[in-house]
């Protein structure tokens, strides 16, 4: 369960929030959440595209075409479950998510989305036009999960609790961003500017935000005004991005019997000094960073000194500074532990080297709470009674808010539980259909109609 930084507006109906990828970040009081609401934002220049404030979200709940696409989504609420099973039944693990991706762009045709394409990453992008200018407002779900090939993704059902691997995380995502564009287009939602509708790959750890980057290094790039990820459940707005550094430290020497090579520098134990010095560092709670060694590996018997000492490691930390400081402080305590067990043999005059490959970054960032975009998601949330926290994680949205483009993730309503794991469960209950209500009033308010 995530901490949040914001309380509730008013008297609201609390939706479960249980995304795993909740960062924890401290609370605030009631009365600076409202002076949040009611403070005059600074303005960028991609919030002057925004066609509406906060202020205008109530009006715009009340248009004929919204109440109309709104009670469809409700009606219509067996239909985005079953857009969420069965998406989730297709195979998607990291690198390998082209079959769900043509799936997911099948959808879109069928809706009525134009000018369908996948680019060269294997992003699917479709768009959805206003009825005349105004911003581009990007909402997508990813396509990946964490599940390796040859997993078991088929989908079993009690009641209003469905149970499989990604069927929250984020099959529920593509879901709800279905919904949303398939009542938007039904209903003739006159809205201003320009929807782009995407399923993005390389969300999840080894894909590194791979399909995001390709999206902001390529013809897109200047032309999003907002990015929205619905990822996660229950209902909540991230708008602080989670960096994280994640390295491989490799200790490496030619190994040898443990008697007969016995003297020689030990890549085990030089690792094992490392990860010694790395349990000391010292790290800031305010703001929050954190460091792990998630990952060990080397040797083949008892009796060898091993030829390799493995680990990957996790940095964390909601400020790109402090990340940065950890990362030196990391760095230090790699080579110190190399030179340490050097000097531990000084007789010996075997080699023992030290590689660190990158294996994933994700810049840090956020949307400050008194931007229009955050405001028009609260006021949004507050539309429909429901209690929209502000929180901070790692997803998608990393890379726009690391950017300077206004940026936020949305979760997609239900409740969800051990995301990340087999026992993986995603519950719609009597409300999940608010999910994807709420996504598609901020979207609306963003875009602006009339």
């Amino acid at each position: 369960m995530p901490h949040s930084k914001s309380f509730p507006l008013t008297a609201c109906t609390p939706l479960a929030v249980t995304s795993s990828r909740r960062a924890l970040t401290a609370g605030r009081s009631v009365a600076a959440l409202l002076a949040v609401l009611g403070a005059a934002p600074s303005v960028s220049v991609a919030q002057r595209a925004i066609a509406s404030s906060p202020a205008d979200v109530p009006s715009i709940a009340q248009q004929a075409t919204v109440v109309q696409a709104m009670a469809a989504i409700e009606r219509d609420n067996a239909w985005t479950l079953d857009q969420q099973v069965s998406l989730c039944e297709i195979p998607a693990p990291p690198f390998k998510e082209a079959v769900r991706g043509q799936s997911f762009r099948d959808r879109l045709i069928a809706l009525g989305v134009k000018n369908v394409r996948t680019d060269g990453e294997g992003n699917v992008i479709g768009e959805v036009r206003g009825s005349r200018p105004g911003p581009t407002v990007l909402l997508s779900g990813h396509l990946d999960t964490v599940f390796p090939e040859g997993t078991n993704v088929k989908v079993r059902r009690e009641g209003t609790k469905f149970s499989g691997p990604g069927i929250g995380d984020d099959c529920r995502g593509l879901a709800v961003t279905l919904a949303v564009t398939r009542q938007v287009i039904a209903s003739k939602v006159p809205f201003a500017g320009r929807l782009l509708v995407v399923g993005t790959v390389g969300e999840e750890g080894p894909g590194n935000l791979r399909g995001v980057r390709a999206l902001f290094n390529g013809p897109l790039k200047d032309s999003i005004d907002v990015f929205l990820s619905v990822d996660g459940t229950g209902i909540a707005i991230s708008n602080g991005a989670v960096g994280s550094s994640r390295y491989r430290a490799s200790y490496v020497g030619p190994g040898g019997h443990s008697y007969g090579a016995f003297g020689m520098p030990n890549p085990i134990h030089a690792m094992g000094r490392a990860i010694a010095k790395i349990s000391e560092l010292q790290v800031p709670t305010t703001p929050k960073v954190t460091f792990n060694v998630g990952i060990v590996s080397g040797g083949t018997s008892v009796n060898s000194i091993s030829a390799t000492g493995v680990m990957d490691i996790d940095l964390r930390s909601e400020s790109a500074d402090a990340l940065s400081v950890v990362d030196k402080k990391l760095q230090i305590a790699l080579r110190e532990a190399l030179e340490e067990e050097r000097a531990r043999w000084p007789k010996s005059n075997v080699a023992l080297n030290l590689k660190v490959d990158t294996i994933g970054i994700r810049p840090a960032g956020g949307t400050p709470d008194s931007s229009v975009v955050v405001r028009i998601a609260l006021a949004a949330a507050k539309q429909l009674n429901l209690y929209a926290p502000l929180t901070i994680s790692s997803t998608d949205a990393n890379v726009p808010m690391s950017l300077g483009i206004p940026a936020m993730t949305l979760d997609g309503g239900g409740v969800g539980r051990n995301a990340h794991s087999l026992e993986e469960s995603y519950d719609d209950r009597t409300d999940g259909f608010k999910g994807p209500q709420w996504v598609m009033l901020v979207v609306l308010g963003l875009l602006g109609v009339r």
